[in-house]
């Protein structure tokens, strides 16, 4: 799946910040290829306003 920061975590929770820095995402605009597991689905179900998601 790929993830795409699309919106900065400034004036969100810490947790947030912290679950997309774990996502390896630190640049609006940045990019990951991730593999389709059950952990990154939970992550990215946690952010999901701040990504762009596709598969």
């Amino acid at each position: 799946m790929k993830i795409t920061l699309k919106k900065s975590t400034i004036g969100y929770n810490r947790d947030q910040a912290a679950t997309v820095k774990a996502l390896g995402l630190s640049k609006i605009g940045q990019s990951r290829e991730l593999p389709d597991t059950p952990v990154i689905q939970g992550m990215v179900r946690k952010v999901i306003h701040l990504l762009e998601v596709s598969k």
